[in-house]
């Protein structure tokens, strides 16, 4: 192991991802690999750009919400002891429109998440 990779260790960072022009992973033993990130070799598949625009536009519908309903979604999640945050409870109810989920979030938090019958 390299003094900066024992150094990243000691404060508790575990690279993983892509960084710049750099990819990182962890191995099963521990070390993190590092290598240049290469382009992707094929154009994405049609799949590949609905997934994305479906992404973009959840995260534009969370822009344009009201700074309270925004707070109300991160309280939600805070008080049902989710491991994930307000954004990603809201991207989860966009992409998989499970309404029983957010209900029983909505139950367990005491706030009230979907206003209307058809959210």
């Amino acid at each position: 192991m390299q003094a900066d990779e024992r150094i990243l260790n000691f404060l508790g960072l575990r690279p993983t991802g892509d960084f710049a022009d750099l990819t990182a992973y962890t191995t099963s033993a521990g070390k993190t690999v590092w290598f240049l990130k290469s382009p992707p070799q094929k154009p994405p598949s049609v799949r590949q750009l609905h997934q994305r625009q479906m992404f973009r536009n959840a995260a534009r519908a969370w822009r344009e919400l009201g700074q309270e309903t925004r707070n109300d979604w991160n309280e939600a999640a805070r008080r049902a002891h989710l491991y994930l945050s307000g954004y990603l409870l809201f991207l989860v109810w966009i992409v998989t429109p499970d309404r029983p989920a957010i209900r029983t979030i909505e139950r367990l938090s005491g706030i009230t998440l979907l206003h209307g019958p058809d959210d």
